[in-house]
């Protein structure tokens, strides 16, 4: 019997590997991971899908959503997540941070009739110090708190300065997160007038002060002015569920220990008890004050 040449022997034993292991990775593997899944978490191998009253999926427990009107307008009578950098808002196609860190306080001003490279008005670029006091700003607003925090004006926006000469006694001052015609938030720096900023002006050569303020602690907690790691955290933490309270019973006409003991019972704790914090699933809460 005529033995078949090395090279087609060679290339018949890689096509029966690659059958077997296609076999055995993408088609027994699968079936035996998705069984086990199905039986062991079942839930949660679903997508965890949380439903309405009436039985209607309305979300997930893992993705968080936002509780606005067709304006961008927070719901009052509905607690309000965590802000998100995913898309424009809790988009799973486009998880992701903002990748803003600490030292990012300055503002990119919009310079009015100016258009960007797409031929839109040129609407800047707010830093995450702006970001933050801006959301600040406007959750005080809502809950009917003071929205103060440390390096923030009163307008909402980073209390930052550019100082010139960047080394010596200082001849002029810039609150640059601020555009004219604003007044600054602090009239003079070191005997210096303080100026508005300019949209346009580079001031690169100035030193970047930024001004802490009179505020010591903001009412306002962490995770309602900073966004999370993906954009998609269903979570908020108690503290700031306890700040949204007063408002969703007012809203709602319902006692505040009513929904104070809704948060606790949708609150869950530590995970293995001690790991992470303590948060409170926001869709999971506003689905029971819905069933009241």
């Amino acid at each position: 019997m005529q033995r078949l040449p090395s090279w087609i022997n060679r290339h018949l034993a890689a096509l029966r590997a690659l059958l077997v292991l296609t076999v055995i990775t993408g088609v027994i593997y699968p079936l035996v991971a998705t069984g086990v899944a199905q039986a062991v978490f079942h839930d949660g191998a679903n997508g965890s899908i949380v439903h309405d009253k009436a039985g209607k999926d309305v979300g997930s427990a893992l993705l968080g959503q936002s509780f606005t009107d067709a304006d961008g307008a927070p719901v009052r009578k509905y607690f309000q997540s965590r802000p998100s950098a995913a898309g424009d808002g809790y988009d799973p196609t486009s998880t992701a941070a903002s990748n803003l860190g600490p030292e990012d306080v300055l503002d990119v001003l919009p310079v009015p009739g100016a258009k960007d490279d797409e031929g839109a008005p040129d609407t800047g670029k707010q830093s995450l110090l702006t970001q933050v006091c801006a959301r600040s700003k406007a959750v005080g607003e809502l809950e009917g708190v003071s929205g103060a925090r440390p390096y923030c004006t009163p307008d909402g926006v980073g209390a930052v300065l550019k100082v010139f000469p960047a080394t010596g006694a200082p001849t002029r001052a810039v609150s640059v997160n601020q555009a004219c015609p604003a007044t600054p938030f602090i009239t003079t720096y070191q005997g210096v007038k303080v100026e508005c900023g300019k949209p346009g002006d580079d001031h690169a050569t100035g030193r970047t002060v930024t001004v802490r303020g009179t505020t010591t602690a903001a009412l306002v907690p962490p995770d309602a002015v900073t966004a999370s790691g993906s954009g998609l955290d269903p979570d908020i933490s108690p503290a700031y569920a306890e700040l949204q309270a007063p408002r969703v019973a007012r809203e709602r006409g319902l006692g505040l220990d009513k929904v104070r003991a809704l948060i606790e019972r949708n609150t869950t704790g530590r995970g293995l008890g001690f790991m992470g914090e303590p948060a409170v699933n926001v869709l999971s809460l506003n689905l029971a004050l819905d069933r009241l």
